[in-house]
């Protein structure tokens, strides 16, 4: 039976854009044009992101940091440091991908949808708590997390980031926390230096980070052969109240920004794998967003073949 599957978007987060940087507008018009034209898009149920608001932001990050960020309105575009730009309407595109997520949030625990997926931007899981770093302004899946936990009473949050660059951001979110589950597979030594396999947590939070670090080259079978017996034992020790996913698709072969081998269908493999796991412990609760991809063509494909996943359809 297939799943109901949120898709939630907005226009306005193409304005966020700088056309000759990897993260530009194309992205999430290639996915969605592609979503379209496979007639993917009207097996979901569409819906527009709606603008977080700073109290929601401050759940996750500093309050004088989302103020200088409301703040910076530049004419063309600022660097805020070597690779992460803004410009004149980042603000809002930022409040909409960060509130975009506690949307799908909001409609699967409350039962509207089984699961979600958010083609927004900017992406979000390098974003630290009081800066920004790597494209990403406000951490969207950690305010996710955040969300489900103080608003809906979410107990044990499990977090899947599949992104080839490690989300550090996500990470030091959650790292003292015991009650969110992060695990990430990703190229190591990378971008942006972290997520080395002894980095597990610390105080309360030990044993709730999980690091699955890739060497270059590496294809997508052989990666998930070692994901997927580490993440399903970790699972079966934290039984997810909810499944939430940063899903980057730069570790395929064609992208340009990286160096694993990852083929289309690798991405509806690990997007079964973790199905399987939300389906066990909890009735199959999914909030997916988008984070990295910087082949159109490579991410359009490779998201629908996560989002097939997600709707459980061949």
């Amino acid at each position: 039976m297939r799943r109901k599957v949120g898709f939630v978007t907005h226009p306005d987060c193409s304005l966020h854009n700088w056309p000759s940087h990897a993260e530009n507008a194309r992205r999430t018009d290639a996915v969605e044009h592609h979503f379209e034209g496979i007639g993917l898009t009207q097996q979901l149920i569409a819906k527009s992101a709606r603008e977080a608001t700073k109290d929601e932001l401050a759940l996750n990050h500093d309050s004088g940091y989302i103020e200088r960020l409301a703040q910076s309105r530049p004419e063309g575009v600022h660097m805020l440091d070597g690779d992460t730009y803004i410009n004149e309407h980042s603000w809002r595109a930022a409040l909409l991908s960060y509130g975009g997520a506690l949307l799908a949030v909001e409609k699967v625990l409350t039962g509207e949808w089984e699961r979600a997926f958010c083609s927004l931007r900017p992406p979000g899981h390098h974003a630290m708590f009081d800066h920004a770093m790597g494209f990403c302004l406000f951490n969207n899946i950690a305010g996710a997390a955040r969300v489900a936990q103080s608003r809906f009473g979410i107990e044990h949050v499990a977090i899947a980031d599949f992104d080839v660059h490690h989300g550090n951001g996500t990470q030091w979110s959650f790292y003292r926390d015991s009650t969110v589950h992060y695990t990430s597979i990703h190229q190591y030594p990378f971008y942006p230096g972290t997520g080395a396999s002894y980095e597990t947590g610390t105080g309360i939070g030990e044993g709730y980070t999980l690091n699955c670090p890739l060497s270059a080259g590496t294809d997508g079978k052989t990666a998930l052969a070692l994901f997927e017996p580490e993440f399903l034992a970790a699972m079966e020790m934290f039984r997810p109240n909810l499944v939430l996913i940063s899903a980057g698709f730069d570790a395929h072969k064609d992208d340009p920004l990286a160096s694993l081998r990852f083929e289309d269908e690798d991405y509806r493999t690990i997007t079964n794998i973790i199905c399987d796991v939300a389906d066990r412990y909890c009735d199959g609760k999914i909030v997916s967003v988008l984070e990295g991809g910087y082949d159109y063509d490579a991410l359009a494909r490779s998201a629908a073949e996560h989002v097939k996943g997600l709707l459980d359809v061949d």
